[in-house]
């Protein structure tokens, strides 16, 4: 497969991305080149390999779970820019 201008297009018009026009020919160079390596591990033979999961075989060491006081209610609201009584108040970003 190769990674023409149109596709190019198409694929920037999905992700809702504006492609400067010096950054076209790079870009399609650095796609047409990932591609080229998925078909060069295709053709790896992997007869036999059982699929990776993880990986490492290592365990993550957790520690336990303990409930503790780090700060009180109001601490933690003194240093808040904003706040009312119980919350801290952030300013709007849905419309």
């Amino acid at each position: 497969m190769q990674i023409t201008a149109e596709i190019l297009d198409k694929i920037a018009h999905l992700a809702r991305l504006q492609i400067a026009p010096e950054d076209r020919l790079h870009l399609l160079e650095s796609l047409n080149n990932i591609i080229a390596w998925v078909n060069q591990l295709q053709k790896v033979d992997t007869t036999g390999v059982e699929p990776l999961t993880h990986m490492t075989y290592e365990i993550n060491r957790f520690r336990p779970d303990v409930i503790e006081q780090t700060l009180s209610h109001e601490q933690a609201l003194s240093q808040a820019p904003d706040h009312d009584a119980d919350y801290f108040r952030v300013p709007k970003v849905i419309d």
